[in-house]
């Protein structure tokens, strides 16, 4: 009989399930999701499990603006509101991350966008631009454009993207000048612009989606609440002649 191939049994099992990662979140929040937003933040999840147990994959500033603006856009809306950010921090704990410095990154990019001309964000992503205060955000640009081993997302795609809303939101309604900065970009960074442009669209497709399931959701509960207040009115109506009848006997009397 043929030996078998050793299997290091233990760091197989060292690695961390989907299972493992949507147990710990519903540990984490104990109160009901609405089920419109169920699918979102548990395709989130799942997605941010995946990189996260990727031997290639590395956190980078710009990876956790794509989380923190996939979650702001998809979760608007959300009721109780209250419970958004309750919902954000049990996402990142489930997957041994920081909501905190996911949100400090995406602030810090989120800024630096806000004083950058968009020729030069892409100059800047493009490494031949200096912003102050950035260096270390430059340094890991550097990296990211250096790695062979680069573990490219959608979410990087739509940080990257997030910056380009804010710094000129003409540009990104334009598809002439949104596919050369893309290009260029995809360029400086060594990315493929095949792969970034599908995600891209497809990440506004769904939030087309989104706001058209939203509108719809919203025109349900006005019709709910209408009936309920027809019935309600229906019911002192129904009450009303009772009441009257009672006002005329004690008259009588």
């Amino acid at each position: 009989m043929k030996d078998r191939p050793f299997c290091d049994r233990s760091a197989v099992n060292n690695v961390r399930t989907v299972s493992d990662t949507k147990r710990a979140f519903y540990n984490l929040h104990t109160r009901p999701i609405n089920s419109i937003y169920r699918r979102v933040v548990e395709e989130l999840m799942v997605e941010m499990h995946l990189l996260a147990v990727n031997v290639d994959f590395r956190y980078d500033p710009f990876y956790a603006l794509g989380v923190v603006t996939s979650f702001n856009r998809f979760m608007q809306g959300y009721r109780p509101e209250g419970d958004r950010e309750a919902i954000f921090d049990a996402l990142c704990r489930a997957n041994q991350a920081d909501p905190q410095q996911y949100r400090q990154d995406a602030e810090r990019l989120l800024n630096l966008a806000k004083n950058l001309q968009a020729n030069e964000l892409i100059a800047w992503l493009g490494q031949t631009h200096v912003a102050p205060d950035a260096t270390d955000l430059q340094d890991q640009v550097r990296a990211i454009a250096t790695n062979p081993k680069f573990k490219y997302s959608r979410l990087f795609a739509i940080g990257l993207f997030s910056m380009f809303e804010l710094s000129d939101p003409e540009l990104v309604t334009d598809e002439a000048r949104r596919t050369e900065a893309l290009k260029q970009v995809c360029t400086s960074l060594n990315l493929s612009e095949d792969k970034l442009t599908k995600d891209l669209d497809l990440y506004r497709s769904n939030l087309e989606k989104m706001a058209q399931a939203l509108i719809v959701m919203e025109d349900t509960l006005a019709a709910e609440r209408k009936k309920r207040e027809d019935r309600e009115k229906a019911k002192a109506a129904a009450s009303a002649p009772s009441t009257e009848a009672h006002d005329a006997t004690g008259e009588a009397t």
